[in-house]
């Protein structure tokens, strides 16, 4: 059906269901405004409450035990989700109300655009009914002044008193007057035809067009509103795949949970190492007593005591700061200040300390010599051109640049003289150490070699490993090995993966990450950590218990 031959006469009420049809769009779009305001709050706060929840990895350790690693990844899989209902409102903001706002204006203009066709041939068409009235009331008033004439003339012609002059004059008028209503006649005949002509145009063919307009206009505003409906819904669909993984996720990490590994690790947090106390010795200060009694007396000694007879004074005393040496062990270590020739650090790791200072030195010291270049490059073009510039400007300058370049000469002396020292330090602690494997000692009576401490008595009495933590919290340099690295890089053995993450932000530890490859360059000693080297040359020990080892047949050989 046609509005143009249906509601020819119904203009106003198109006007009014065109303008309602475009408000309805606007109102949608508001909806739709909200709606994706909403999602967009919604991911906000899903983002904040992930953000509020999430460890920071430096100081919390929790991340280590099964269960928070699953609240984590929880935690992470919410954080995705979050981001899908980010691409909903995107999605929503971009394909259906950015689109809506946009038609609207073009139906906007598209409503007026036709409006104004229409009152246009609507005044055209009055127009032209009002000259059709003038010139109709025109002929009415001529044809009645020409009766006028005509009563007139018929009266002086039949009155005998009449002269010939008036009847003369009224003939004239009657003459004027109907030559007059006969153009009126004419002139109201044409313009009749002419309104009939246009009235028939106007109702069959321009107001047709102009409602026909108006009907597709209003055709294609409700099928794109079919289309953004299709689209709202399509927004959420698209995301559902990738939603599901999310919830998928969290229910992997769920499965994920596992008790005994969680006790496990509460075991290797704080096992300290250590073989429980034993008993404390005898100690009989009676030994100087003269014994004028029977062996009654001493009794009460304990048997084991007086077979092995009395212990010395100077001995139980040391046996006891021994004991008393090894309680630091349960606490924390003493943190020592950064000093500026790493004097705290142990040696292997204040050894790479200051190659890195020397290299930092070097590289400074190469820009302040090619700056130096540069300035007596430019001083010679000034002295051949001495337009170009006043050479004696620059002295200052190249005088500066020097003194840095002194500066940083001393500073490299001083740092490759430290590391002289403590390469030479290591190279003579290889040498101790070898000699020593071809003795036979006492175990747990000596540290192992590479042993650093600053107290003599926790040197000999302290037994000496790497800290059974990934992830202790302020970790002490010295508890790391000295022969940590060598100048050489050690050859492959081997390979692990990583089974768990780990930070390794203690000194000497080497950072992983779950499901990491890397290469084995020096197997566990038996103090539960693995020599490893990442692909980028990087190396570090990393806990045993948290990499699967394969080690190379060849490699075991030799």
């Amino acid at each position: 059906m046609s509005w143009g031959t249906e509601l020819w006469d119904q203009f106003e009420n198109l006007d009014k269901h065109t303008q309602w049809g475009i408000d309805f769009v606007e109102r949608y779009a508001k909806f739709v405004k909200e709606r994706l305001d909403v999602e967009q709050t919604y991911a906000k706060q899903l983002r904040n409450l992930v953000k509020k929840y999430c460890p920071k990895r430096a100081k919390d350790e929790e991340p280590r035990f099964t269960s928070c690693v699953s609240f984590y990844s929880i935690l992470g899989e919410l954080n995705d989700y979050a981001g899908q209902r980010e691409v909903v409102a995107e999605e929503m903001s971009h394909k259906v109300y950015n689109e809506l706002m946009r038609y609207s204006q073009e139906l906007k203009a598209e409503r007026k655009h036709h409006l104004q066709e229409g009152r246009k041939a609507q005044q055209f068409l009055d127009h032209c009914w009002k000259q059709m009235d003038n010139s109709k009331k025109k002929f009415e008033r001529e044809c009645r002044e020409a009766e006028k004439a005509q009563m007139t003339f018929d009266r002086l012609d039949n009155d005998i008193n009449a002269t010939k002059s008036e009847v003369e004059k009224a003939k004239a008028q009657l003459y004027l007057r109907t030559h007059m209503a006969d153009e009126s006649k004419n002139e109201y005949a044409a313009q009749l035809q002419n309104f009939n002509t246009e009235q028939w145009k106007h109702f069959n063919k321009s107001i047709p067009h102009i409602f026909k307009n108006l009907q597709n206009m209003d055709e294609r505003r409700t099928v794109k509103l079919g289309e953004t409906y299709r689209s709202f819904a399509e927004a959420e669909r698209r995301v559902i795949p990738i939603v599901s993984k999310c919830l998928d996720g969290m229910v992997s990490a769920a499965k994920s949970v596992d008790e005994r590994r969680d006790s496990a690790i509460v075991v290797e947090s704080f096992k300290s190492g250590f073989e429980p106390p034993g008993d404390f010795p005898f100690e009989d200060f009676s030994q100087n007593l003269s014994r004028t009694g029977s062996d009654s007396t001493i009794s009460n000694t304990p048997k084991a005591e007086r077979d092995l007879g009395p212990i010395p004074r100077s001995e139980a005393k040391q046996t006891i700061g021994r004991s008393k040496n090894k309680l630091w062990l349960f606490g924390k270590k003493p943190k020592v200040p950064s000093l500026e020739d790493f004097s705290h650090l142990p040696p292997e790791q204040r050894r790479k300390r200051l190659q890195q200072k020397i290299d930092e030195l070097n590289r400074e010291l190469q820009k302040e010599t090619d700056q130096r270049d540069a300035l007596n490059k430019m001083k010679d073009v000034y002295e051949k051109n001495p337009q170009m510039g006043d050479p004696n400007s620059l002295q200052p300058k190249i005088s500066e640049t020097i003194c840095n370049m002194q500066k940083l000469r001393s500073e490299i002396h001083k740092n490759e003289s430290w590391l002289s020292e403590v390469e030479g330090k290591q190279s003579s602690r290889g040498d101790r150490r070898h000699s020593a494997d071809n003795h036979h000692h006492t175990p747990g009576r000596e540290s192992p070699e590479g042993s650093y401490t600053d107290d003599t008595s926790q040197e000999h009495h302290t037994p000496r490993h790497r800290p059974a933590q990934p992830a202790q919290p302020n970790p002490d340099p010295h508890e790391f090995d000295d022969e940590f690295d060598d100048d050489d890089p050690l050859p492959v053995i081997g390979h692990c993966k990583a089974l768990y993450s780990f930070d390794g932000q203690n000194e000497g530890t080497l950072k992983m990450a779950e499901d990491e490859v890397l290469y084995v360059i020096e197997e566990d000693k038996g103090d539960g950590w693995t020599r490893a080297r990442k692909q980028s040359g990087e190396e570090g020990y990393v806990p045993t218990s948290y990499v699967e080892i394969t080690i190379e047949k060849n490699s075991k050989g030799s």
